[in-house]
């Protein structure tokens, strides 16, 4: 059984995470208006008020939601997944948790400061020659600076745990959390490269010129495994927690772990295939860093399997017959699994999407088009954020000592599905346009009146449509959250960990050697990177000076 002394959260780890959380919803709440507004301007149907510009509202949607929503919402999630299986936290890791967390709040301020007052107008990517205000770096630093002290933390948790338990496999769920971290820690050394050595002193004015180019390389190191920060939370919960939501077990603990792995080795040497249009970058080592990215489909394709296996076990073990009768006794009246169900079938065509995006051939077609945006809000928006808001239906009443409701029950199924409606009218609208050569990242033009983007608009009318309706999916969870934390009916709701079928076979220790994996991380990313890097250096282009357009 696995770690059934602790079945309660600790109150003050409880505390620590929903402090995360609650970030995580004051962004969504912020930056899901911005990308409400970025709709409306875009279909030519609204003119911003005061001076406001698009791309000022851009950025906002962009950093709030893909850095702040996200990773607050991964680092509490993280913090309370970890004191549940690997016990309370120690007094060192919670005062670790809060600094990092305190860091991370003043890092936020400042960056989105910059970015409301049109003083940090650089798009999500924040890419140079676009300089922005030396304080939106300097706020990026410190959220990043920030949760390394958090995951230290977990870290440091799971190690006590190893310690206390010689020899045994470690808790699925803090093992994800430990790969999880250990990969955002990894990932995010680029991007702090980039902006400490780079950007900062440039917007400083110490110096003069930013060599672009490692500029770029340096944020997709950080770039595309942010993905897998993201995705991997929602890998946990579909792992660990679904089983136990509908009654079943987990397929296979060894396959789980084994998934987690090759997501850390093969998610990092991979940026090179958002650079494919790049100048400067030789066609043989992007062609090695697309088959490394190739690579992270097996495990995606080993998760379908896994999860889609745990389904029929628990249909069969039901008595369910037929080909596809395991269908129909999963509980599709329970919000807990219906809600993150359909991120899960989201992943299918975003997956899909991405092999599209990851392709040489088929990037050349789709490459700064608006198809890119429509396939981050199916990844990203769909999959992970419905996974997140199923997570917090049992997460925040756990952790605040309240219950889920059956009318909160009721009101999270209406929200997945106006959320569902939302996305597939606003993704699918992106997708298509894209493919009629709309490009990403520009606010409302005819081009003259060219009869090619006057073809856009009613796609643009179409996820105008998308995003209000989205929006008002917004509004439904803000007021359950709420609802959560503070009104719900005061009494206990269970933190699911599912256990692992008895047929299972026993998880081999050689997932838990550490040695073994991060030096095959470190060969990985010392070939796809080194030779290439070197290059940008010593045949470097000119230095661009920074340019500030809105």
């Amino acid at each position: 059984m696995m770690n059934a002394q602790f079945s309660k959260v600790d109150k003050r780890d409880a505390k620590l995470s929903m402090a995360y959380i609650s970030v995580a919803f004051i962004a969504l709440a912020v930056g899901g208006l911005m990308g409400l507004l970025q709709t409306l301007v875009r279909s030519g149907k609204l003119e911003l008020p005061g001076g406001i510009n698009y791309y000022e509202i851009l950025t906002a949607h962009g950093v709030l939601l893909g850095l702040g929503l996200t990773t607050y919402f991964i680092l509490g999630f993280q913090f309370a997944a970890v004191s549940r299986t690997s016990g309370t936290l120690s007094s060192k890791a919670r005062l670790s948790g809060w600094i990092g967390f305190i860091v991370m709040v003043i890092g936020t301020i400042f960056a989105t400061w910059m970015i409301l007052t049109n003083k940090a107008t650089v798009l999500y990517t924040f890419y140079a020659p676009l300089q922005a205000h030396f304080l939106f770096y300097l706020g990026l630093t410190l959220l990043i600076v920030g949760s390394w002290i958090a995951c230290g933390a977990m870290i440091a948790t799971y190690i006590r745990w190893r310690k206390q338990n010689p020899g045994k496999p470690s808790p699925l769920l803090s093992f994800m959390v430990v790969v999880n971290s250990l990969l955002w820690i990894v990932c995010t050394l680029g991007v702090a490269g980039e902006v400490l050595f780079q950007l900062l002193p440039w917007s400083l004015g110490l110096v003069d010129t930013v060599n672009v180019l490692v500029s770029r390389t340096l944020f997709w190191y950080f770039g595309h495994p942010l993905v897998y920060f993201w995705l991997l939370p929602a890998y946990m919960a579909w792992y660990v927690i679904i089983p136990k939501i509908i009654g079943g077990k987990i397929f296979s603990d060894s396959l789980a772990r084994l998934v987690f792995i090759l997501f850390l080795l093969f998610s990092i040497p991979v940026g090179f295939h958002h650079q494919l249009t790049e100048p400067g970058i030789d066609a043989s080592w992007k062609f090695v860093q697309v088959v490394l990215t190739f690579m992270v489909i097996i495990p995606s394709l080993m998760t379908a399997f896994s999860m889609f296996a745990t389904f029929e076990m628990f249909g069969r073990a039901k008595g369910a017959t037929g080909l596809f009768g395991w269908l129909k006794k999963l509980p599709w009246k329970d919000a807990r699994f219906v809600v993150p169900f359909i991120g899960m079938v989201a992943f299918v065509p975003a997956g899909a999407g991405g092999i599209i995006n990851a392709s040489n051939q088929m990037d050349q077609v789709v490459h700064n088009t608006i198809w890119v945006t429509g396939h981050f809000h199916l990844t990203v928006a769909t999959t992970v954020v419905l996974t997140f808001f199923g997570i917090s239906y049992w997460l925040i009443p756990h952790l605040t000592g309240r219950v889920f409701t059956k009318a909160m029950n009721r009101l999270a199924i209406i929200q997945a599905v106006c959320w569902t409606i939302g996305m597939a009218f606003m993704s699918g609208s992106m997708h298509l346009e894209g493919l009629l050569g709309a490009p990403r990242r520009t606010a409302f033009t005819t081009y003259g009146n060219a009869q090619q983007a006057l073809d856009w608009i009613p796609y643009q009318v179409a996820q105008a449509i998308g995003g209000s309706i989205l929006f008002l999916g917004i509004v439904l969870i803000i007021v359950i959250v709420l609802n959560l934390a503070f009104f719900a009916p005061k009494g206990e709701q269970d933190f699911p960990v599912g256990e692992v079928a008895e047929s299972a076979e026993k998880t081999p220790m050689v997932l838990e050697n550490w040695k073994i994996w991060l030096t095959i991380l470190a060969a990985l990313i010392l070939i796809a990177y080194t030779v290439p890097f070197m290059d940008m250096i010593q045949n470097a282009p000119p230095g661009s000076k920074g340019f500030k357009l809105w």
